[in-house]
């Protein structure tokens, strides 16, 4: 059974951290990239950052400096390290396994709320 399960959500307030983790499990983890998306109600789900199967980032430009996001092929995890968090990064955020040649997978997200 696939699954992606992420963790670490929940309410920080502006200039503050938090670390979110997607364990994977049921599917060849080391062969997908891995990425992060948010979204809030009423827009479109965004990408947030990725990392590929050689291990090559991408952060979108709203987050570059902020967010770094990693991978651990042994464990099957992927992580979202956020720092400096905004308000504006209050969202749903959502952990997708990615590859060009086998299904796509989705975690069921978990809640950032950034308010003082």
């Amino acid at each position: 059974q696939v699954q992606l399960v992420e963790s670490g959500g929940g309410l920080v307030q502006p200039g503050g951290s938090l670390r979110l983790s997607c364990a994977a499990s049921g599917f060849t983890f080391a062969v997908y990239a891995m990425n992060w998306y948010r979204q809030v109600p009423g827009k479109e789900r965004e990408l947030v950052a990725s990392i590929s199967r050689a291990y090559t980032t991408y952060y979108a430009d709203f987050v570059k400096g902020r967010f770094t996001i990693s991978r651990d092929n042994d464990k099957n995890t992927s992580d979202l390290e956020m720092n400096n968090l905004k308000p504006e990064d209050t969202a749903v955020y959502y952990c997708n396994a990615h590859s060009l040649t086998y299904p796509d997978y989705w975690g069921q997200g978990t809640q950032v709320t950034v308010s003082s």
